[in-house]
């Protein structure tokens, strides 16, 4: 009778038997299915440092280029601000002071010549006077301008680019000059004729008034 119970019992207590031992078979398959992940979080952990180094280092190398650039870029603009000897010793610039000096020169002689001349009304003169005074002005102009390229520190321009202005400048200064030449040289023709006309008017009625007596 007690074999009887214990064969019944048998499949129960198998049951059991089994239940835990798989139990804890699933229990080992969870925690080790954790320790992968859990190493494989660590990985992830890992390669985004490494990644995040990396892209620190190129953000640095990026930074410090950019920076290197700007360096170059600056010392480059300061460089345009300086003159060299070359430019400072460019014949134009001389040739450019005489044509000041004689601009001044030609046109007071001029002016005062055609004022003390008789020839010219006052209307005529003031126009004179406007036309030397706008010549001066516009040399002194050119002047400030040839400073200015000649100056460190004030305009950020090549030695090329300084040069072609110095070549500029030369010539509106020469232009100015011929032209207070050909002016000059008009007005002094207007005056001529004009003296010779008067003169023969006096004549002709030097001639006329002769006759009378």
């Amino acid at each position: 009778m007690m074999r009887i119970q214990l064969l019944f019992l048998l499949p129960y207590l198998l049951i059991l038997g089994i239940q835990p031992v798989k139990a804890q078979e699933d229990e080992a398959a969870q925690l080790l299915l954790n320790v992968a992940k859990l190493s494989q979080l660590k990985q992830i952990m890992v390669d985004l440092e490494k990644g995040y180094a990396t892209l620190k280092q190129g953000y640095s190398q990026i930074e410090n280029l950019a920076e290197g650039n700007f360096n170059l870029h600056e010392t480059f603009l300061n460089s345009l601000l300086q003159v060299s000897p070359s430019v400072k010793n460019y014949h134009k610039v001389a040739e450019i002071i005489r044509y000041q000096l004689k601009l001044i020169k030609d046109y007071k002689v001029a002016f005062q010549y055609f004022k003390g001349s008789g020839q010219f009304t006052q209307t005529e003169i003031s126009y004179l006077s406007t036309v030397y005074e706008n010549l001066f002005q516009k040399s002194l102009q050119q002047l400030d301008e040839l400073s200015l390229v000649l100056t460190a520190g004030k305009l950020r321009m090549s030695d090329k680019e300084r040069l072609e202005a110095i070549d500029r400048i030369h010539l509106d200064m020469e232009d100015k000059v011929h032209f207070l030449s050909s002016f000059n040289q008009e007005t002094q023709i207007l005056a001529g004729n004009r003296l010779k006309a008067k003169n023969e008017l006096n004549g002709v009625w030097s001639l006329f008034q002769s006759k009378e007596n």
